[in-house]
């Protein structure tokens, strides 16, 4: 089932980065043309998402995943509802545990639940629903058998960013990301970008300088402040920055815009949203949430992807799970022949990327790394 299960994944994967390549109409005619609300004839709704902080719609992690659980219950013809924890970005355990019982007394069957300040919240809710499943995106395993934690190997697309920013000619990056250092997804996110421009400069026989910092980004929302600093690494010579963390893109689009420089997004094909993308590391955010809804369908289907709840399903490029979107990006010194066969150099081991959760990288022969506290 396992093996199924990957393949589906892998499909589903495919599939979606077509969809998000071809063009931007296409793009609303998948997840975007399903509404975000519905109304149930009962009241009550079978399948519930709770967001991580930050906007519903906030064109990366939370929209991503939210996209997967909406098109899997269309298809399937399922009642489905989001749910947002009282008090936005200052929100508590308490708060999300409160949107998971809402959501588990208007009827949920399964909760898929967004980030990894969830674990909290999630492990008192899954205890006292046991009849609910519980899907924990960007989470771990915790022993309880109608819980699963879903992770990704995020220093792979990472890696594959940075390689490619650096193939592309640029030499002065820069990494601003979300959750203070404290994201195990973005610590791997920023570490795998490290490597792999380190991998790149000393292919090219270059050297490179990174600015790097958490600042401004601990709650994963746009700010003024973020935006003055992502303008200021530009006007200072950084030419590409990877924006890592939800609603923070919109800070380092709008200072790349007026300054002229470029970003590479994340979690989802960010290219959609501002010209200034000229890649984007992806995850399978949504794609992950749907086949755990589809897992869930049966006793038996979820055994086989969940086990006894005890392993954290964990998917990367050997699943199809992470990557570049080629049919977008804007790539001119880098081939999609080149990128598949280093995807595929990931896939079989002979490129192997570090995935420790590792807040603050140091610097490499060839990458000098500025933590900018």
């Amino acid at each position: 089932m396992k093996k199924i299960l990957a393949l589906l994944l892998a499909l589903v994967m495919v599939l979606s980065l077509a969809a998000c390549g071809s063009s931007g109409s296409s793009k609303a005619e998948g997840a975007d043309a399903i509404p975000d609300e519905m109304t149930s004839k009962d009241g009550k709704y079978e399948i519930a998402f709770i967001t991580d902080v930050g906007q519903l719609k906030d064109k990366s992690f939370n929209q991503g995943t939210y996209d997967g659980v909406k098109s899997y219950a269309s298809a399937a013809g399922k009642t489905y509802k989001y749910y947002q924890p009282a008090n936005g970005n200052e929100a508590t355990d308490d708060d999300r545990y409160d949107a998971m019982k809402l959501a588990a007394t208007n009827g949920a069957k399964v909760i898929v639940c967004a980030g990894f300040m969830q674990g909290a919240a999630l492990e008192k809710a899954a205890k006292e629903f046991p009849d609910v499943k519980f899907v924990f995106i960007d989470g771990w395993a915790m022993g309880l058998p109608n819980l699963a934690g879903i992770a990704f190997q995020e220093e792979q697309c990472g890696y594959l960013a940075g390689y490619a920013a650096v193939m592309e000619g640029y030499t002065k990056l820069g990494f601003s990301g979300g959750g203070g250092g404290t994201n195990p997804a973005c610590d791997r996110y920023g570490y795998g970008f490290v490597q792999g421009a380190d991998a790149a400069a000393k292919a090219k026989g270059v050297n490179v300088e990174m600015n790097y910092s958490w600042l401004y980004g601990s709650n994963f929302s746009a700010s003024s402040e973020l935006q003055t600093m992502a303008a200021g690494w530009y006007q200072n010579g950084t030419e590409v920055i990877f924006a890592c963390g939800g609603s923070m893109f919109q800070s380092i689009a709008a200072a790349a815009s007026a300054e002229d420089g470029k970003v590479i997004g994340v979690d989802v094909d960010q290219s959609f949203d501002s010209p200034t993308v000229i890649t984007s590391a992806m995850k399978g955010i949504g794609e992950g949430a749907a086949q755990a809804l589809k897992a869930a369908e049966s006793e038996e289907s979820w055994t086989a992807f969940n086990g006894d709840g005890t392993n954290t399903v964990i998917l990367g490029a050997k699943d199809n799970a992470v990557g570049l979107p080629t049919a977008t990006w804007s790539l001119k010194g880098w081939t999609t022949e080149q990128y598949e066969a280093m995807l595929a150099d990931i896939v079989s081991g002979k490129v192997v990327v570090d995935g420790a959760d590792v807040p603050e990288p140091a610097s490499t022969d060839n990458v000098t790394v500025n933590i900018i506290k």
